[in-house]
């Protein structure tokens, strides 16, 4: 079966419209790269369809019309905090499973599109956590090292879109459960405005907070599933119907961190991450604005860290109370921490609540959406061990105030490090914005150019190439919007090349800012005699394929040709036509491309 890797819907639809492909094929392919994937990874799934039931289910869709139906045949999973009917429901607590009599609205609303349920993915208990590490049926892995924890508390979600083995999952998000998986699996997570998607079915983590939320390959994905499964619902107490916003997505303004407030935990790879995703969507017709991230910071001390941890006990009262004994240790311990608050702290801390809501309304006065880190880095399975709740705090840095505030978000790859671990941002918007807001997201991660989930996984940039033949390496010096953090980055990324020095030309060339050029660009030209201090150049390494690949997309007027480094070594490197760099500015003085920006 030659489906692709990850299982992006419009693919699979066009497939089975123009009849080379059908659902049953579809399920034959999933179970098999279910099982081939626990090899890996054992912990994704808590339960799953049978596969005779998921074969009757594929032949009941192929007895209808593939263009009647805009789900046809589409393979989902479910975060099993989430009913869904036949299989039980356990939030990752054996003693609290039931058999639900019917699914949730959601997943009806759905499987009557045409999508079909494979089963039930692990999150940590009660959807209380941000790693992955706290069920008893296992903890999940990021798709890139079993050292590193999946993200959660909607973990199984994010590897099972992933590691390609179904279209789309549903997670939930409370804290930032459809988030921060995405970031660590390099995927897409929509956190739509609170109460599109209906929670009847659900079981409540934060009742006036949750999130059903939407993994994917992509924004357009994850925005059909939305827009199918989103419908107002009477049981649900915060529902309300798909609403839309409109956002600018041509000319606009985004919020971001200042340099300050940027905390990435000592990750220096993901601090120039970030400054790379706040050029490029300056490429794409943004217009930056720093913001106070001190009202937002406060508010998200109010999940974990004030009252708001009552409703996480009021969820599970009954439950919590006849079998503690029962529960994650971890878990109980947080859900424990909620009898020290009275009442008069609950309602304290909903004024407080509703106080920083307004500080927020002033907020978009200044932008429409705000560009942040999804998390300041990925955290290792052992370190959530040694230190459960500060590393679980950690992941939170950036997301735990968004649904206190009423905000749509939506989490998007942002590139690698130079450790070949993902790092991600996450856009953020006003409520009702859902639509607009996956539009826009989805134009940065088509610009970023990476492949999406375990895809990037063959040979990740700082991987060692000590298993190349010398003969067949390539030094290539970048002086310009190719280096690490700038908008063409990812072109070496995308080759594999791996960083092996930052060094200085030799004194005899000169650097100029060329005209009109997008993303902005250097040019660089060797002046003999010129007594300079030297540019400062980053110097890749590439395989001889992947240089030649490079090189055919380098456009005019750059050229690639012999740099003499400080040390009188000569490698590859870009050069411009004298003509066309002197119309521009020279910039030589700033001693490198870099500095030139920061100044600017």
């Amino acid at each position: 079966m030659n489906l692709p890797n990850m299982l992006q819907i419009e693919s699979l639809l066009s497939a089975c419209r123009a009849g080379t492909l059908t659902p049953t094929d579809i399920v034959r392919e999933v179970v098999a790269r279910i099982d081939a994937y626990a090899v890996k990874d054992t912990a994704v799934w808590i339960s799953r369809v049978p596969t005779e039931r998921l074969l009757s289910r594929a032949a009941e869709l192929e007895r209808q019309s593939a263009a009647d139906l805009p789900l046809y045949g589409i393979p989902f999973a479910v975060k099993d905090n989430i009913d869904v009917a036949g299989l039980p429901t356990t939030a990752a607590c054996p003693a609290f499973a039931y058999e639900p009599s019917e699914s949730a609205e959601v997943v009806r609303r759905l499987e009557a599109a045409g999508a079909i349920v494979i089963g039930k993915t692990n999150l940590d208990q009660f959807a209380t956590g941000l790693v992955g590490m706290r069920s008893p049926y296992g903890q999940p892995h990021s798709v890139f090292s079993p050292e590193y924890v999946s993200g959660g508390s909607s973990s199984g979600s994010a590897v099972a879109v992933a590691a390609g083995l179904v279209s789309f999952a549903l997670g939930t998000d409370t804290a930032g459960s459809g988030r921060v998986p995405a970031a660590f699996n390099n995927i897409v997570g929509l956190k739509p405005s609170r109460g599109i998607l209906s929670t009847y079915g659900l079981v409540p983590a934060c009742e006036s907070l949750d999130c059903i939320s939407v993994f994917s390959g992509s924004t357009s994905d994850a925005w059909k599933v939305e827009r199918i499964a989103g419908a107002p619902d009477e049981r649900a107490p915060y529902s309300r119907a798909l609403c839309s916003r409109p956002l600018p997505l041509t000319t606009f303004r985004f919020g971001i961190l200042r340099k300050e407030d940027r905390f990435f935990d000592g990750n220096e790879a993901n601090a120039v991450l970030y400054a790379r995703a706040i050029s490029l969507l300056e490429q794409l017709g943004g217009t930056h604005v720093e913001l106070d991230f001190a009202p937002l910071k406060d508010t998200a001390a109010l999940l974990y860290n004030g009252p708001f941890v009552v409703e996480r006990l009021a969820a599970i009262k009954d439950f919590h109370r006849t079998h503690r004994k029962d529960m994650d240790p971890t878990v109980g311990t947080i859900i424990d921490d909620a009898e020290k608050y009275t009442a008069t702290d609950v309602f304290d801390g909903i004024y407080r609540q509703h106080g920083f809501q307004q500080v927020a309304q002033r907020m978009w006065a200044d932008f429409d959406v705000m560009l942040l880190p999804t998390a300041p880095r990925i955290v290792t399975k052992q370190e959530v061990i040694d230190r459960p709740i500060a590393a679980n705090s950690l992941l939170g840095a950036y997301t735990n105030f968004v649904n206190l505030l009423d905000m749509a978000a939506c989490a998007v790859p942002a590139g690698f490090a130079p450790d070949g671990l993902p790092f991600g941002v996450t856009f953020v918007a006003p409520a009702c914005t859902d639509e607009d807001l996956a539009a826009l997201a989805g134009r940065f991660h088509e610009a970023l150019g990476e492949a999406v989930g375990a895809t990037r996984t063959d040979r990740p940039m700082g991987e060692k190439a000590e298993d190349i033949p010398s003969r067949e390496r390539v030094l290539l010096a970048v002086v310009g919007a190719h280096l690490k953090g700038f908008p063409l980055h990812w072109q070496l990324e995308h080759e594999h090349a791996v960083l092996r020095a930052t060094t200085r030309t030799a004194p005899d060339y000169r650097l100029f800012a060329l005209p009109e050029t997008t993303p902005p660009k250097p040019g660089l030209v060797r002046e003999r005699g010129f007594a300079g201090k030297g540019l400062e150049v980053e110097i890749y390494e590439l395989d001889a394929a992947g240089f030649g690949r490079f090189v055919a997309s380098v456009p005019q007027p750059m050229s690639i040709g012999r740099i003499t480094l400080a040390d009188g070594k000569e490698v590859c490197g870009f050069l411009c036509s004298e003509a066309v760099a002197r119309s521009g500015t020279d910039i030589t003085e700033t001693g490198g491309w870099r500095y030139y920006m920061t100044e600017r």
